[in-house]
């Protein structure tokens, strides 16, 4: 059996029409976006007229149904873009995952269909104030009565939450089992009782939109509820499987685009009469940024194409979104180290880079998490 790196010729297409769409659309208004903090509502438009959101909705619900190797490719090519702008454009798939492998048909239908039909935005409501990374220590609960279930508690650095027409909320319906008491919702966002926060002021990503949700007394329908009581956990771990990749494939994108700028400079800029790139110190640096955005595509690819074969890829899903991330934020320091002084101000590229790069070592699980998880599937073998 052979094994090939090649592309499909589809699969070139969409890769070269996500590059265009960054290089035209992302790109031009990136910083206007980074320093206004503006929700890029124009831009996500116009990607989900070319079908670059929502790509993974299943056909029976009349998307596309691509895989995550396909969305990979999608990703990292709006993360060469802007990760901020291609945050806000992918969120949709976090929430919408545990639909996809939760849901009912009836489910899938009557809340992944709008996606096709409108450009419609939904968040991941699962991170509390207090229970970050120990996801089991949600405080949220949801209560039976009658046909309803009454949910109460507190989400934080929800991303899109102020323009989502529906949040995948972890919630405990039995308090004393610990993860296996917890249960998946979705929650029409326009509920009464549901209050949104502030936009929160964040480093980094800040065309993204993160914010904290209260919910007071929230009346949701049991038939909202996703597989079961006591499901919850499992279907939120089992997304991450999904979205890991396509986080680490945009990682990938912000890496290659450092990278990119740096060799740039590098061959212009002079420095004992010769450019910099000339030097040993800096073209090491710059071998070292190629390899690892080189190395963290490869395990980008490898996590998406064992998910698409219907295998568990939790090891490499983890693996990519460790090496990415943190593989990211060293490419970008070195970007900004390249640059000199320059890299420091804000007239040149690379300082929002490294901004925008450390938050990708933070949310969908920390860089410490991926190891826990890493280290826990290879000594259980």
């Amino acid at each position: 059996m052979s094994v090939s790196f090649a592309l499909s010729p589809e699969q070139l297409e969409l890769q070269k029409l996500a590059n265009s769409f960054a290089r035209d659309v992302i790109r031009p208004a990136a910083g206007h976006h980074d320093e206004t903090g503006e929700w890029p509502d124009a831009i996500m438009k116009k990607g989900w007229e070319l079908g670059l959101m929502n790509a993974h909705i299943p056909e029976s619900c009349g998307g596309m149904g691509l895989g995550t190797f396909d969305g990979c490719l999608i990703d990292e090519e709006l993360g060469w873009g802007c990760t901020g702008i291609a945050t806000a454009m992918t969120a949709n798939t976090l929430a919408q995952v545990p639909v996809m492998v939760a849901g009912s048909e009836a489910q899938k239908k009557k809340f992944l269909s709008p996606f096709t039909e409108a450009p419609l935005l939904c968040s991941y409501a699962v991170t509390e104030p207090n229970a970050g990374s120990d996801v089991a220590a949600v405080k949220t609960t949801a209560v039976k009565k009658g046909d309803k279930y009454v949910l109460n508690g507190q989400k934080m650095w929800i991303t899109g939450a102020g323009h989502a027409a529906w949040f995948f909320v972890l919630a405990k319906t039995d308090p004393n089992a610990g993860h296996k008491g917890m249960s998946g919702f979705v929650v029409d966002a326009k509920s009464p009782g549901i209050t949104i926060g502030k936009k929160e002021n964040n480093m980094g990503q800040r065309a993204s939109d993160t914010r904290g949700i209260t919910f007071e007394d929230v009346l949701v329908p049991a038939e909202n509820l996703l597989a079961g009581e006591g499901e919850g956990f499992k279907i939120a771990m089992k997304a991450f499987d999904h979205t890991r990749p396509l986080v680490a494939a945009a990682a990938v994108g912000l890496a290659r685009a450092a990278t990119e700028h740096a060799i740039a400079y590098a061959r212009e800029r002079k420095a004992f009469g010769k450019p910099i790139a000339e030097h040993q110190g800096i073209a090491f640096m710059l071998a070292d940024m190629a390899a690892s955005v080189e190395a963290s595509r490869l395990l980008v690819w490898r996590a998406g194409w064992e998910i698409d074969q219907g295998r568990r890829n939790t090891i490499y899903a983890a693996m990519a979104k460790k090496c990415g991330a943190d593989w990211a934020m060293q490419v970008a320091i070195d970007a900004v180290q390249i640059f000199g002084g320059n890299g420091f101000n804000k007239e040149y590229p690379v300082e929002k880079l490294m901004r925008d790069a450390k938050v990708m070592q933070i949310y969908e699980g920390t860089s410490q998490i991926q190891r826990i998880i890493i280290a826990r599937e290879i000594l259980s073998r």
